[in-house]
């Protein structure tokens, strides 16, 4: 290049524009990992926490409820006079006693002792309210749950957790079971669903017609009769009814000459036996417990009624749930004309009330189908193991807490025999007594592994219940052998659940 040519060169060369550099990206911050997430706030999960805290004091935890307030069935239903089934001996917590003088205690009651229970353990403030889980996801490599949440604004959140107990008990929060009656369309009243109790339903001197015959139902029948111009209620057919004081007198003796907590546990263990006896006579001679039921309730109702009709189911006592009438309430209101009891089929609705395949009508203002649940296991969540659907039916369930081929995973179902209370204060303690024993051996699963010869013979629940049968093809089924079968058994279970050992040979503790 000559210098005629550099000086023709521009005086500076055009400048490029940089090429920006990429700009750091914001890692994307971990899922927060607890050792152990409950699901649910009810009466399993406060206890589940209760012991976790006790027995597992180094375990961080969460309670995720999906609801606004703590409670579970005790939070949902509002229906006039509900109460409890079992008495507060059982049905209380076995690490606070119950405090008040009712036996049968009702709903506000059974409320305030709940969230009484919160506060002054300290759970109130590990429950993380509007917190509905929506996806539970096994990961074998990780050894941890990944758990979806979706919170009460509609944001979704993702949370990981070494071991996870469903608490959230056995029924569909958002619907009961409501059969599209004929002609339910054409009815002039109001038409409600104990489940979803309206707060502006006004019965007062009105004509009540309540469809049902479970505990729901005659509950809901002394209550309303209190204000209805009448009540009548509509069944099918009888369900085993049993009237029992609503304050234990033994109680009320005891608490003039012991302390509460010694008091508390005498009468619990008199009310476990006096259940498991009367359990085991029904089993054992249920055509005589059956006539001194029926005797009982003759001697509560009018001379002449027919008691036979109205009060003798086609099942034998126990195989569906008794119910109890604290004082005989319902019975009171069938003896003062204010309540009765029709045993018929609904024909259909009409304008004006009901038509009944006898040909008879039940004239009314109100109808209030309790006509019981829709039974679901798990809160509906279908959970994963590594990335294969858990199917409930295709999997056995290790004493009625693990499924077969499911690490770390509890679900807290209770006894159907007895106070749900009962079990779920032995399933949280054998849950604390797994967390424990795979610190000490350094394990980072356990999981019930089922044998060739394991094999599902029987329904999940030995209970011939509308709700149960309803959903018995998507319940697990039980095998005909230990431990792929739950004992309704409270003093067997205090032992099996309580003492027996862990590493048995089904459920294994896996380190890696």
């Amino acid at each position: 290049m000559d210098r005629t040519t550099f000086r023709a060169l521009p005086a500076r060369l055009p400048q490029r524009a940089p090429v920006p550099l990429p700009a750091p990206t914001d890692p994307v911050p971990a899922p927060e990992h607890l050792d152990v997430l409950i699901v649910g706030a009810g009466i399993s999960g406060l206890s589940a926490g209760w012991h976790l805290r006790s027995r597992c004091p180094g375990k961080s935890f969460a309670i995720l409820e999906a609801r606004h307030e703590l409670g579970g069935t005790w939070s949902l239903f509002r229906y006039p006079g509900i109460r409890s089934d079992s008495d507060m001996y059982t049905f209380g917590f076995g690490f606070r006693p119950w405090p008040g003088a009712r036996s049968i205690a009702d709903g506000d009651s059974i409320m305030r002792y709940l969230r009484d229970t919160a506060r002054e353990s300290g759970l109130d403030a590990r429950i993380r309210y509007g917190h509905r889980v929506i996806g539970l996801a096994w990961s074998s490599a990780d050894a941890r749950w990944t758990v979806e949440v979706e919170r009460a604004g509609g944001e979704r959140a993702v949370l990981t957790a070494g071991f996870v107990v469903m608490a959230s008990g056995y029924y569909d929060y958002a619907r009961g079971h409501d059969p599209a009656f004929p002609g339910r369309e054409s009815f002039g009243g109001r038409i409600v669903h104990p489940q979803l109790w309206p707060a502006d339903l006004d019965w007062t001197g009105k004509r009540v017609v309540v469809i049902g015959s479970g505990a729901t139902a005659v509950t809901l029948v002394p209550a309303m009769a209190k204000a209805a111009a009448h009540v009548t209620m509509l069944q099918r057919s009888p369900t085993w009814i049993m009237a029992l004081p609503g304050e234990d007198a033994f109680a009320r003796v005891l608490g003039r000459v012991l302390p509460t907590r010694l008091r508390y546990a005498v009468v619990r263990a008199k009310n476990v036996l006096a259940a498991r006896v009367l359990f085991a006579a029904c089993r054992r001679w249920p055509d005589r417990v059956g006539a001194k039921l029926l005797d009982w309730a003759r001697r509560q109702l009018p001379p002449g009624y027919d008691v036979e009709r109205h009060f003798r189911p086609r099942y034998r006592p126990w195989e569906q749930r008794l119910c109890v009438v604290p004082d005989g309430d319902f019975f009171t209101a069938i003896r003062a004309g204010r309540a009765s009891v029709a045993t018929d089929h609904v024909e259909a609705f009409d304008a004006t009330g009901i038509r009944l395949r006898s040909g008879e009508h039940l004239d009314a203002d109100v109808i209030v189908t309790a006509t019981g649940l829709e039974l679901q296991l798990l809160s509906g969540v279908v959970p994963t193991v590594d990335g294969r659907p858990v199917a409930l039916a295709a999997h056995l369930p290790y004493k009625g807490i693990m499924l077969s081929d499911v690490p770390n995973l509890a679900m807290v179902f209770g006894y159907t025999n007895a106070s749900w209370t009962l079990r779920a204060d032995l399933v949280a303690g054998w849950v604390c007594r797994v967390l424990n024993h795979m610190d000490r051996v350094g394990a980072r699963r356990c999981v019930p592994r089922p044998r060739p010869d394991d094999v599902a013979t029987d329904p999940f629940v030995d209970f011939s219940s509308g709700y149960f049968q309803r959903a018995a093809d998507r319940l697990p089924k039980q095998g005909a052998r230990a431990p792929w079968r739950a004992d309704q058994d409270y003093l067997l279970e205090r032992r099996t659940l309580g003492r027996d050992r862990l590493d048995d040979g089904v459920l294994r503790f896996e380190r890696d």
